[in-house]
């Protein structure tokens, strides 16, 4: 069962007594507690954001861009915020459970590669399906893409100069449609995107569990 957001975008939902964005955001304050961060809400939620963050008392200096239709507009909205010098890295307002270690990794092969990609293997089987017939595929092939997906702010941006297209499903197809190789690096199990009923649950345990051992 997939969450509805007819009345709260999935970003603003409260799990362990903050919403699943405080904790993302939380995250990236720790790996640098100075992170220029700009975030995208989706339209006609500032006010909304604005009574979040008095409510928890978030008062980290940000700014605050509008989502497009797509995630390729959002993006594309949020990095004219984003100098051409440095790195940066577009992640998941609703994967609160990244480490810093990650996070530090991603940006140390950005700085060297251009781009970093976090990735882990599947552990079920896979099929391939096709109209009424499917195949298997070697799950050894096959990775789970995640974020945060860190990048020379340069490079992104200027792949982000091009028109929609339907093949675009993250950053990193974005960047490699103009011919950039993709660098992937280890992502974590634990580094989930809320998206069901069942996600919320497991995201809530774990972040009770991680502000047990800290």
């Amino acid at each position: 069962m997939r969450m509805h957001p007819e009345h709260l975008p999935k970003p603003f939902v409260e799990i362990a007594g903050r919403p699943l964005l405080l904790h993302t955001l939380d995250a990236f304050l720790d790996h640098d507690p100075g992170i220029k961060i700009v975030i995208v809400i989706p339209s006609g939620k500032r006010e909304l954001w604005d009574d979040i963050c008095s409510k928890h008392h978030f008062s980290k200096k940000h700014l605050v861009e509008e989502g497009g239709p797509a995630r390729f507009h959002s993006v594309k909205n949020g990095l004219k915020h984003i100098d051409a010098d440095g790195l940066v890295a577009i992640h998941d307002g609703v994967r609160p459970l990244v480490s810093t270690s990650l996070i530090s990794h991603a940006f140390d092969v950005a700085r060297k590669f251009g781009n970093a990609i976090p990735a882990i293997a599947p552990f079920d089987s896979i099929r391939l399906t096709e109209h009424a017939s499917s195949k298997p595929l070697m799950r050894t092939k096959v990775r789970i893409i995640q974020t945060p997906q860190c990048f020379r702010a340069s490079l992104i941006k200027d792949a982000y100069n091009v028109q929609y297209d339907a093949s675009f499903t993250d950053d990193a197809s974005v960047l490699e449609a103009r011919g950039e190789r993709i660098y992937l690096v280890d992502g974590e199990r634990e580094n989930i995107k809320v998206t069901t009923h069942s996600d919320l649950l497991m995201a809530a345990a774990l972040l009770e569990q991680k502000s047990l051992t800290k």
